[in-house]
């Protein structure tokens, strides 16, 4: 009977160890889930490393990254599914975030914080992404070949002063699709349409390369002016390369429909994952990024406008001028995305 009762007190007590280590092994993990964000990011600046470092050394959660373009991590998120360890998708363009939005890849969030210090027009209306820093698509013009005054609108590029002078990325890319967009919703799709035309009819070259490459073509006079966003002249000016600084430098920036409803924005922002596994984490990670500190990096590093309004552009835009934006939610962009391609596609913008 002694052996018996001995034998029971040993099952229970090992029973009891195994249990205690399994509760243990599941604190373990719930506390490293707590000490990371996973961060799905199409951008690969070093102000970004720079950042995601700060925020690490401030709040003790690692970052791990996952680099790749924009369009292979909504495809990775979708294959993942529930099982997807990502935490924050990060992308660059509105018409990107509304479309990782209507596949069901994003969720809603409540911070007063990310509510308060963005534009309403800057987030989505369900709250499920929000604009970290902006980007303006411009009119740059050869500054030895073209007077400013002589430039005022989107609209004004198809005129025929402007023929075989226009430099401009291809239709498959993001940023014309989505200023396509814009001006589908500011002025329907018929008048749309007629701006694209003018736009094809009036290219110096059929449309290649991206916006550093449009700005090199207005310097080596293959065009006279490009529609570019704004960081990638930053980018230029202040590159290592002394035949990106001359072309940087060879520009004049001109910020189109001041007269109306204000030049484009295009933006690049974050959302968290459907599925978060450390979704506390991810909201805390997106308020960081929008906070004063982050936002002046964002600025004087990248060359991009700050979305958060305390904060002023770096010296570099000032001396571009303050301009009028357009104002449009950007949600528009992505529901006119669609319709944007197939003008395109109709006018021959190829």
């Amino acid at each position: 009977m002694k052996k018996i009762i001995y034998s029971l007190v040993i099952i229970t007590l090992l029973f009891s160890c195994k249990k205690e280590k399994q509760e243990s092994k599941e604190i373990i993990e719930v506390t490293k889930k707590e000490e990371v964000v996973t961060v799905y990011t199409h951008r690969h600046y070093p102000a970004d490393k720079q950042l995601f470092a700060q925020f690490e050394k401030e709040t003790g959660i690692k970052v791990n990254v996952v680099n790749a373009k924009a369009d292979e991590l909504i495809q990775k998120m979708t294959t993942e599914g529930e099982h997807s360890p990502a935490d924050v998708l990060i992308t660059v363009d509105a018409g990107r975030l509304v479309r990782a939005k209507n596949k069901n890849l994003l969720q809603s969030v409540n911070s007063e914080i990310l509510n308060t210090t963005i534009p309403s027009h800057l987030r989505d209306i369900d709250n499920q992404w929000f604009s970290l820093t902006k980007r303006a698509r411009v009119v740059v013009y050869a500054k030895d070949r073209v007077k400013p005054e002589s430039l005022s609108s989107y609209d004004e590029l198809t005129a025929s002063e402007w023929n075989k002078k226009i430099l401009i990325r291809s239709s498959s890319n993001i940023y014309n699709q989505s200023l396509l967009a814009s001006i589908i919703a500011n002025e329907g799709e018929e008048k749309a349409t007629v701006w694209a035309k003018g736009m094809v009819a009036n290219m110096a070259r059929t449309p290649k390369g991206n916006d550093r490459d449009q700005v090199k073509a207005v310097v080596a006079g293959e065009g006279d002016i490009a529609v570019v966003n704004t960081y990638y002249i930053g980018k230029l000016v202040n590159s290592k390369n002394p035949e990106e600084v001359k072309a940087g430098e060879g520009v004049g920036v001109f910020f189109p429909n001041q007269e109306a409803t204000g030049t484009h924005i295009n933006v690049s922002g974050a959302g968290v994952a459907k599925y978060a596994p450390n979704k506390e984490n991810a909201v805390k990670f997106i308020e960081f990024l929008i906070s004063e500190a982050s936002q002046k990096v964002f600025a004087e590093a990248n060359y991009e406008y700050p979305v958060n309004t305390k904060v002023a552009p770096s010296a570099l835009l000032q001396s571009w001028g303050t301009f009028k934006e357009d104002t449009l939610s950007l949600q528009q962009l992505g529901k006119n995305n669609k319709k944007a391609v197939i003008i395109f596609d109709i006018v021959g913008w190829k």
